[in-house]
């Protein structure tokens, strides 16, 4: 069984309008980058009702001015993390090199051979995020769900899979079942207490909450912490949004994704008995209301940001994480 992702604006009964997203960057190289640890959060202009999810937003006066430039002397990382943030009238622009602002674990490790490397970071997206006709699946060959601020990817999917007959590999995403990195102890993928770990060529990235950097943000449980950008244009908040999507006054509630477990077992599914479920991607099926979140993990509410609404990710303690799935146009 293979997880199909529905229109998810027909799930949600949204009538938004498709928009574009920008491509490419003219973002400046990094050796020009300012040495500063800045970051204006502002407040997104949108005509939103959020009972019905039409709108017309712009994110322009929301971290546009986010720039952190943060040395490391850890054991297994060196290098300094370099990262800037910047808008245009239309496109927000991400220069970075990749690098992680805060602790990580030891890379190379027994569960993953690689060492942490810059990249060279450029990418563009736009300031008036609109929705989609239907989700787009992303993550590894279909590029990343987002960035976090520091610079670093979001990229929830791994490269493991496994056939019918339980024969497995952690580098060919080609079988019919796909390994999942976190919630499942058969398969070590060596990553560390920030939910990332490193591809090969050096790119850390993140599976699932970067604790790190939200502890470098100083991110508790009494707020609602915007930590990056969707490829759609979208923000990504961490863990915590209000109880009521609608009231900026309700509690705040650790967020819940809305994936069940299947059942029942698809037959052609390797041993439960060897891979417990949740170990596989083709585990999880999307239930409507189950959780707080859609099918891509978001939903349409205020923020501290956006205090009249936008449609919103969230990384999750629970499954998927991180959205697999984008409801903007791109």
């Amino acid at each position: 069984m293979r997880l199909k992702v529905q229109p998810i604006f027909g799930l949600l009964g949204l009538c938004l309008l498709v928009g574009c997203g920008g491509s490419g960057s003219s973002a400046p190289d990094m050796a020009s980058a300012p040495a500063s640890n800045s970051g204006s959060s502002g407040s997104g202009s949108s005509s939103q009702d959020t009972s019905t999810g039409d709108e017309s937003v712009s994110t322009a006066d929301v971290f546009c001015d986010y720039s952190d430039e943060t040395e490391n002397d850890q054991a297994s990382l060196t290098l300094t993390s370099q990262v800037e943030w910047f808008c245009s009238p239309t496109e927000r622009q991400l220069s970075a090199n990749g690098i992680p602002d805060h602790p990580v674990g030891q890379f190379p490790n027994a569960g993953n051979p690689n060492t942490i490397a810059a990249q060279n970071v450029s990418e563009v997206f736009t300031l008036t995020p609109s929705a989609a006709d239907s989700a787009q699946m992303v993550g590894g060959p279909r590029g990343p769900a987002g960035y976090v601020l520091n610079g670093v990817k979001i990229d929830a999917d791994t490269a493991g899979s496994c056939d019918g007959s339980g024969n497995c590999n952690l580098t060919n995403p080609n079988g019919q079942w796909n390994i999942e990195a976190l919630g499942q102890d058969a398969f070590d993928f060596g990553e560390d207490d920030n939910n990332a770990h490193v591809q090969p060529g050096g790119v850390y990235h993140y599976h699932g909450i970067p604790e790190g950097f939200l502890t470098k943000r100083g991110a508790g449980a009494d707020q609602m912490t915007l930590i990056g950008w969707a490829s759609d244009g979208f923000p990504i908040y961490a863990r915590y949004g209000y109880s009521d999507p609608s009231d900026a006054q309700s509690e705040l509630k650790s967020m819940t994704g809305s994936y069940q477990l299947v059942n029942p077992v698809p037959s052609d599914r390797p041993s439960v008995a060897t891979y417990a479920l949740g170990t596989f991607k083709q585990d999880w099926v999307y239930v409507e209301g189950s959780g707080d979140l859609d099918e891509c993990n978001g939903r349409v509410g205020v923020t501290p940001e956006f205090p009249e609404g936008i449609y919103h990710y969230f990384a999750t303690d629970t499954y998927p994480y991180f959205q697999r799935c984008l409801t903007g146009a791109q």
